[in-house]
């Protein structure tokens, strides 16, 4: 396809009502909120369920739980830039709407499930719905100025956070009366989201902004060709993979984790994510708001990285519960670092391509989400098993520690000038940076 723009440089934003912002946000943060209570619902059931239809003990079902949670970032990986393409095409507002009824068929079929394999059916139908965030992302960008891009995008971080408020604890509680109403209560909250976004979302990328569907495009090395024309991204998208490797420590073995060497209950680990997910939403709703204006969104975004891996440390020798929650306050922080990563990414494109943006994001998550699971779930079995050479649980998270001081290096290579321009802003920077900075 022609580009557009030639010189590689974002258009001008065009404002939109206050109404229809406001509607659109509203929209997004409710989707992304009812989504994540759903997922955190089926979490603290999902080791019990494993071991039932595995016959394995808990090491070996948080073995299965890593090939569970491979096969979502697989189809992921594969479709988050297919939908985002089509979002540039068709609009945000039917890829929105078709995510969520996908998500509520994968959630019936979880708690019909009776065998291994009709899990790994169910994953992966949600891989290729969970490019709702993705088109989601790039419907913000839509309605957003790039000064506000960072807060906004903190709206999905917010919601998130509310979402593990209130999913794990009634997960646990559900849970305890019967292992699949988790699923059922999930797959009622999906079908509730897609009619509440049929009656109230307004599409928000005008006709006149979109660009003809290129199946050369609409998959992971077709975008990420088009991204290289934006230089500052391809170091960024690196960042992305590799944090996201280490991210995934929580979602695959926070419950096995504290199972073990703490001997939590569905209900306890249920209670513990609704506490982060308290701390979570109070970052990215109220405090992003006052750190990202004051400090810029590279600055911000690296001390969200530092407290991400001091956090894992910390969590891996923790000695009890008590210290767990301690550190558990500390990652919280680390709630400052995508929504401040997009939002430098988001200000260097156009906004007809927001959502091959979004889409080559969510690949990159997808792939980190293909290893990472494997990668953390092994290790926990590995150290954990009667055979292992030296007792130790926490190994993920040292791991995740790792991986994450990691992608502080390569971050702070390729945002210096961003930095350095807006300690001396009256130096001379590339175009693209100079852009970037003054948005952020």
């Amino acid at each position: 396809m022609t580009d557009t723009h030639s010189d590689n440089q974002p258009q001008p934003f065009e404002p939109i009502s206050l109404q229809r912002k406001k509607h659109a946000l509203t929209f997004v943060t409710i989707t992304v909120f009812i989504d994540v209570v759903g997922f955190g619902i089926i979490i603290p059931v999902l080791p019990e369920l494993l071991m039932e239809l595995s016959g394995n003990g808990l090491s070996g079902a948080s073995v299965s739980f890593g090939y569970l949670v491979a096969t979502y970032a697989i189809l992921q990986f594969v479709f988050a830039p297919v939908l985002g393409n089509l979002s540039d095409r068709f609009g945000r507002r039917p890829l929105l709407l078709v995510s969520l009824v996908l998500y509520g068929i994968n959630y019936l079929i979880l708690g019909f499930a009776t065998t291994l394999w009709v899990l790994f059916i169910g994953r992966a139908l949600t891989g290729i719905a969970g490019s709702t965030y993705s088109v989601a992302n790039a419907l913000i960008a839509d309605v957003s100025p790039p000064e506000e891009r960072a807060q906004n995008f903190g709206l999905m971080g917010m919601a998130f956070g509310l979402g593990f408020i209130f999913g794990p604890p009634l997960g646990g509680l559900l849970g305890a009366w019967d292992i699949r109403a988790p699923f059922f209560a999930a797959a009622a909250l999906a079908f509730c989201n897609t009619a509440y976004g049929y009656f109230v979302l307004n599409e928000t990328l005008p006709k006149d902004r979109r660009r003809p569907f290129d199946i050369r495009r609409a998959n992971p090395i077709g975008a990420l060709l088009q991204i290289r024309k934006y230089p500052i991204l391809l170091g960024l998208l690196l960042t992305i993979f590799i944090y996201n490797i280490g991210h995934h420590a929580y979602p695959s073995n926070w419950n096995f984790y504290t199972m073990e060497k703490f001997e939590w209950t569905a209900a306890d680990v249920g209670l513990s994510m609704g506490m982060v997910g308290l701390l979570m939403a109070f970052v990215q709703g109220y405090l992003i708001r006052i750190i990202i204006p004051k400090f810029g969104a590279p600055k911000t975004a690296l001390f969200g990285f530092f407290a991400a891996t001091i956090a894992y440390v910390g969590i891996a020798f923790a000695p009890n519960s008590a210290v767990v929650y301690l550190w558990c306050a500390v990652s919280s922080l680390a709630g400052f670092v995508m929504p401040a990563v997009q939002s430098i990414m988001s200000n260097n494109v156009p906004q007809e391509e927001q959502g091959e943006l979004q889409g080559i994001v969510g690949s990159m998550s997808s792939l980190g989400a293909m290893i990472g699971p494997i990668v953390m779930t092994h290790s926990f079995a590995y150290f954990t098993a009667n055979t292992a050479p030296i007792y130790f649980p926490g190994a993920a998270f040292l791991i995740a520690g790792i991986l994450s001081l990691l992608a502080v290096a390569i971050f702070a290579a390729n945002v210096r000038g961003l930095i350095k321009a807006e300690t001396s802003p009256t130096e001379n920077t590339p175009p693209t940076e100079n852009k970037s900075e003054s948005a952020t």
